[in-house]
């Protein structure tokens, strides 16, 4: 049985304070509950380092921008409050969930009365998908939702309100027996799963999609510069779906996901090749160097 999320042991930052874990609580006429105005990261520590700290920092300052919303702390006090809220966790190997919302000082379309809250969780979290499905990789079914047109969604912010579909996307390829689903975009090309990056292998090459209407992962960011170092060549381009039909490995990216291989698409399947097992050491090796 799942734990409840709202009922364990442990402590949560928030607002600049830190609390016991069930007493993190917010009104149900909070505005980021009724018009999805709020923002997370997700990050991970290994051996007690926060991987990419700061820009994680940036990228939740920003994504407050984006949707309009004032982020009423600097990087270097969201950097410290999550150094300690790890600590006063007693976790070394954790996920990290900063996120940002508008309160209920005003409920209405309009939110310039609201204040922004800012909370930090960390709780220990293994693999995304499973141990289980290192070898095996995991099974996408390409979803009916689409990424949104860049002028349609702040596509570039991790927005919560973005999410809606890919939750459903994730419902439907569950009921269906897959583990996650694969978003195209709004063009029919392929973007992304619902909560990481996409790579595609064929013939020693990898392609990865142009992030132009997704979020760019920091991970993916990250295994491109790993590629480029292990002189793995590497497009970033447009893809279309039928081109994964003949891929020879295929494998996702993300904080959670971290580098996660892919052994099935709809009825298509592939192996845990040489390029996605290089990539995937090259990164447990460097997020706990």
């Amino acid at each position: 049985m799942i734990a409840d999320f709202s009922d364990r042991d442990g402590l949560i930052w928030i607002d600049g304070k830190i609390i016991p874990w069930r007493d993190a609580k917010v009104h149900v006429l909070t505005h980021g509950l009724h018009y999805a105005s709020s923002v997370f990261e997700g990050e991970r520590a290994y051996n007690g380092k926060i991987f990419l700290m700061r820009e994680h920092s940036q990228r939740l300052t920003r994504s407050c921008n984006l949707i309009d919303m004032e982020m009423p702390y600097s990087l270097e006090e969201l950097d410290t409050a999550k150094m300690e809220i790890l600590k006063a966790n007693n976790l070394t190997d954790a996920y990290i969930r900063p996120f940002a919302w508008r309160g209920s000082e005003q409920m209405a379309i309009s939110a310039q009365n609201t204040k922004t809250h800012v909370a930090i969780a960390c709780w220990e979290w293994p693999s995304y998908f499973g141990a289980e499905t290192r070898e095996k990789g995991i099974s996408l079914q390409t979803a009916k939702w689409r990424a949104p047109m860049p002028d349609t969604a702040t596509t570039q912010s991790k927005a919560a309100g973005l999410y809606a579909t890919h939750t459903m996307s994730k419902h439907a390829a569950e009921a269906n027996g897959y583990t996650d689903a694969l978003m195209l975009d709004y063009r029919g090309l392929v973007a992304e799963a619902t909560g990481a990056n996409i790579f595609v292998i064929k013939d020693g090459k990898i392609k990865t999609p142009d992030p132009d209407c997704f979020l760019d992962g920091l991970t993916r960011q990250t295994v491109i510069k790993l590629a480029k170092e292990n002189n793995i060549p590497l497009e970033v381009c447009q893809i279309k779906p039928e081109e994964l039909l003949e891929a020879d490995e295929i494998f996702l990216t993300g904080t959670a996901a971290e580098v996660t291989a892919v052994g099935k698409i709809d009825d298509t399947t592939y192996t845990v090749g040489p390029i996605t097992r290089t990539l995937r050491d090259a990164y447990e090796s460097l997020v706990r160097a």
